[in-house]
């Protein structure tokens, strides 16, 4: 894939929960709600300021991060669905 978001806009790809809960029992498809994690593939330049500055992202490519059930807007690229939203809409980013 070959696409860069403007601005202080990412792309984040959803990581898939686990399918069986604490207990052993296996969730099936249509109880499940959608991730609410994934893992930010590609990522603009920042946010340009009224002065002009531009003031980069806090994430990058590759970390690991947390969003609204409802945040971003779904796209597909690829055949592929990804999600695409402002760093504003992360919740926060899972370190390791």
């Amino acid at each position: 894939m070959n696409i860069r978001p403007l601005h202080d806009r990412v792309i984040v790809e959803r990581v898939e929960e686990e399918t069986k809960t604490a207990g052993g029992l296996f969730i099936p498809d249509s109880a499940k709600e959608k991730p609410q994690k994934g893992i930010i593939i590609a990522a603009g330049h920042g946010k340009k300021t009224e002065e002009g500055k531009l003031l980069p992202l806090d994430v990058k490519v590759g970390d690991q991060v947390l969003f609204g059930k409802y945040s971003g807007t779904e796209i597909k690229l690829d055949g592929k669905e990804y999600l695409m939203m402002r760093e504003d809409e992360l919740l926060a980013v899972i370190e390791k």
